[in-house]
């Protein structure tokens, strides 16, 4: 028999299988049956997977170590329909199912929770799972079960994404396979080696094996852009701003400027504007191990261990015209033009421009421990499992300094969003550092700002099988204590008066902003080196004779004071589903009991108090339990035998964000707006229906719709409120708009997921789907992550040991949540990937990749496209990758 080896990369969803490059298949001339071993074998698991469920379901499945052309999962499952990504560095690190926010939806590694945490310092722990620490190579079938079923772990609306590792029973004996690859970034002009390496062994009775692998990963990130830090009204220049109600009408704006300032007081403008360069090293190592012993027929006992350390080390700089700033630009307004509402342009003489340059030590580590075991007997089976995961990340340390320039600039954002804005100066000041210098008054900050996330768990589980309509009934009970934490210190740098010029300034790549706007100056801007700033900083240089180096402290501060929390949240579950068949019907019945009991703690100041000493605040903890009886029903009908209904129903919760139930917020003190939590929330809820109808047409082809429907109450939204605290870089009790979660009251999100999948002659195959998902809470309020449009298109070529794919995602705009009181919403984003295989023989295949090849725009926006929050492009991806396996 003449077979084409399996090629290096198979991913598939089903409904339409995902990225991945594609392998081949082969056939004996001599025998009448096909040997399907690549897309098509993926394409078929993933079919039979859908079909063969009593929920809605969709599946992505992977062969080999590496076969996916994606750094992440999330990345490898945003072919699935309904399943949306969020790109804001330009790699999928947050999913949303279904039209919900990605903290409604849940993700279980092998049936568990899989502890996540997040390495930028503005994130805050949440429901969210952080898809960046999942290496693609450790997932044996990715399940994304769109509705309930009693026996899994509640806490989502959209849907719940459960990850399977690989495992020793399922993979042959002595198996041995590794990958090499190249990843080449053409904005950041870095390349970097990937690799991966999977062994496995069994016996030959088949009661004993085991496997491991370990994958490392490292990406040189640059991301360019235009940023804005909040918005403004303009009767800010107009003596609006209660801190300093300095009025440029007495100054420099005269005539025209002064008659336009007048009749536009309400007009919005870009608090600050300017130009981002955000470099980061991200450097990931997986390591996996799992076992499996059958000692005796009946009983079979199985450890799976994950390991994940990855480093996400990071420096920004942000150079920005501070025209909204509250005591230096106020006064400081010479002209300024408005149109729909919006300040067009501003020209302001002798005002405040900044760079900011963050150098943050950031990671991401997580362990995880599962030990199960089941005995199945004669019609009966039980079941336990116990296990732990255990995460910390956050910024370990940053080291912040500020350096201030005064000059004569215009802001212009006539042209936005085509080119979002730029900002233009008299002089040369963005290209020339020794413009820049540091305020000894408050010259930056070090700052640290780990998080801890932790889950243990038991679980027991016994079912019956019967005859009859009831074929099968399950039971069990599970108990989980999910422990959450943040600390967070700071400490001001004072005393330094430092020109950008002494830390061996650079003009930054040719390729900057490429792609993105603003103009000649901004593109040709200068960068500091951050190691050398921060040599400077811990050298000590700058402190007084005889003073040392100042530590950071918890409270130095009030944000970082009220930034210290925990949150002890414990969940016992009680469930029971009877899964059933009547003819040509079939399903599960059940209904899962739960009762949470959450322990919020966290500094709170005392009332009164100037919250910037240790004796100004408290501990305080604070309990809310609840209890909720969550009914599900799922059925399948085979109305023929190539087509089957099918009708869910469940009532369903999501639990608020741990960093929402606490206490805690933080500050700009700058642009006095700020963050924090709301420890009396309630959990959301929701009654889910979804009806679909498959029609299985032909061998490993499908066209589907699904239509779905949420009705959702106590639903969590920000509003943005006045509140005052004491300002460390002013020295004074100011005012700030702080935005804080509420239950909003009541959201609904409904719609339709259509699908098709088809092989047709020649080798060729078409995936795409088409999802509508319209989301609206109280009064018609946008929800976040909503895309009301989503299409997924992948063709693919497979023939000999030639395979090939091209996959195409495009999303229609969605808002993302309120900040510094202004609506968020992302532009429609689009990307394009490419990949192919060649499979020299049984052995060996390369494989090259292109991602994200339109070096695709997040445009994210306050309230209108004309006012740009942030602009970026993070540059295209190629990866050539040469796979063995034995």
């Amino acid at each position: 028999m003449n077979k084409h080896s399996k090629s290096i990369l198979i991913a598939s969803a089903s409904l339409l299988a995902v990225a991945g490059a594609s392998p081949s298949f082969a056939q004996d001339s001599q025998v009448e049956e096909l040997v399907v071993t690549g897309i098509r074998a993926s394409l078929q698991q993933s079919l039979e997977t859908k079909r063969n469920a009593d929920a809605i379901v969709d599946s992505v499945t992977a062969e080999d170590v590496g076969k996916f052309p994606n750094t992440n999962v999330a990345e490898a499952i945003t072919m699935v329909p309904g399943v949306t990504v969020d790109r804001a560095f330009g790699q999928g690190e947050k999913v949303s199912i279904l039209g919900t926010d990605p903290a409604l939806n849940r993700t279980l590694l092998n049936g568990q929770t899989v502890a996540s945490a997040d390495w930028f310092i503005l994130d805050t722990p949440g429901r969210t799972f952080n898809y960046a620490l999942l290496a693609p190579q450790i997932v044996g079938r990715v399940d994304v079960y769109k509705t309930p079923e009693a026996r899994i772990d509640e806490g989502s609306i959209g849907g719940t994404v459960i990850v399977s590792t690989r495992r020793p029973f399922d993979m042959k004996a002595g198996a041995l396979a590794g990958s090499l690859a190249y990843l080449y970034n053409d904005r950041s002009e870095k390349g970097d080696v990937q690799g991966a390496l999977m062994g496995s062994w069994k016996n030959a009775d088949e009661t004993f094996g085991i496997s491991v692998s370990v994958q490392r990963a490292t990406d040189q990130l640059r991301r360019d852009g235009l940023e804005s830090y909040g918005t403004m009204a303009a009767n800010q220049w107009a003596g609006g701003n209660a801190d300093n109600p300095v009025d440029s009408r007495t100054r420099g704006c005269l005539g025209d400027c002064a008659a336009t300032l007048t009749a536009n007081l309400n007009a919005r403008s870009p608090n600050a504007f300017g130009t981002s360069y955000f470099e980061q090293e991200r450097e990931r190592t997986s390591y996996t191990a799992s076992l499996q012993w059958r000692p005796v027929e009946q009983l079979e006992l199985e450890f799976n261990w994950l390991k994940i350390k990855a480093s996400y080390d990071n420096l920004n700089q942000s150079m920005y015209a501070f025209q909204g700033n509250t005591w230096n630009s106020l006064g400081a307004l010479t002209g300024l033009t408005v149109a729909n509402g919006v300040v067009k342009s501003a020209t302001l003489a002798n005002a405040l421009s900044v760079l900011d340059v963050q150098y943050r030590e950031a990671e991401m580590n997580s362990d995880t421990y599962d030990l199960r075991g089941k005995w199945k007997g004669e019609g009966w089976d039980l079941s336990a499992n116990i296990g732990t995961s255990k995460a910390d990340g956050g910024t370990k340390r940053q080291v912040f300094l500020e350096f201030l320039n005064w000059a004569d600039y215009t802001v212009d954002l006539s042209q936005a969003p085509s080119n979002p804005g730029s900002v233009s100066y008299k002089t040369d000041v963005m290209g020339n550092p020794a413009a820049f210098a540091t305020d000894p008054g408050w010259s930056g900050n070090l700052v640290s700002k780990p998080t801890t996330d932790e889950e243990k768990y038991a679980q027991a589980d016994f079912g019956l099988d019967l005859d009859g309509v009831v074929k099968r009934v399950e039971v069990g009970y599970k108990f989980r204590r999910h422990e959450t934490a943040q600390q967070y210190a700071g400490i001001a740098i004072t005393g330094v008066a430092a020109p950008a010029s002494l830390f061996d300034p650079s003009t930054v790549p040719s390729n900057y902003l490429e792609g993105v706007g603003g103009n000649e100056q901004m593109r040709s801007r200068f960068r500091i080196n951050g190691d050398a700033m921060v040599a400077y900083v811990q050298s000590g240089q700058w402190l007084a004779p005889g003073a040392s180096l100042p530590a950071p402290s918890i409270f130095a501060a009030p944000e970082f004071t009220a930034g210290n929390w925990a949150i002890q949240e414990d969940a016992n579950a009680l469930y029971a589903q009877a899964n059933i068949e009547a003819g040509e019907l079939r399903g599960n019945i059940g209904v899962r009991y739960v009762r949470t009991s959450v322990d919020s703690a966290g500094y709170v100041c005392k009332p009164g108090a100037a919250c910037n000493a240790a004796s100004d605040w408290v501990w305080q903890s604070q309990s809310k339990s609840y209890d909720n009886v969550l009914p599900s029903v799922n059925l399948a009908y085979n109305l023929r035998d190539d087509l089957i209904l099918r009708f869910s129903a469940a009532q369903v919760i999501a639990r608020p964000n741990y960093a929402d139930m606490t206490s805690f917020f933080w500050l700009s003190d700058q642009i006095l707006t700020g963050e924090g939590g709301n420890p009396n929330l309630d959990p959301y809820k929701s009654s889910n229906f979804n009806v679909s109808a498959e029609w299985y047409f032909q061998p490993q082809a499908i066209v589907a719709a699904e239509f779905f429907y949420k009705d959702i109450s106590n639903y969590i939204l920000k509003k943005t409120a006045p509140e005052q605290y004491f300002n460390q870089s002013q020295g004074r009790i100011t005012t700030y708009q702080i935005s804080r979660p509420f239950n909003a009251g009541s959201a609904e999100v409904k719609g339709v997921s259509l699908a098709y999948q088809q092989n047709y002659a020649y080798g060729f195959g078409l995936l795409a789907n088409y999802t509508y998902a319209d989301g609206q809470g109280q009064d018609g309020a946008p929800l976040p992550y909503n895309s009301k449009h989503q299409v997924n298109i992948s063709p693919f070529y497979e023939n000999g040991p030639i395979a090939a794919r091209v996959t195409y995602t495009w999303r229609s705009k969605y808002f993302t949540g309120i900040d510094r009181g202004d609506e968020m919403f992302v532009r429609p984003y689009k990307s394009l990937d490419i990949s192919g295989t060649y499979n020299f023989n049984k052995n060996v295949s390369l494989t090259v990749a292109g991602m994200n090849l339109l070096d695709s725009e997040y445009y994210a926006y306050a309230n209108t496209t004309e006012l740009a929050r942030g602009v970026y492009r993070t540059g295209r991806k190629y990866m050539a990758t040469l796979s063995l396996t034995f």
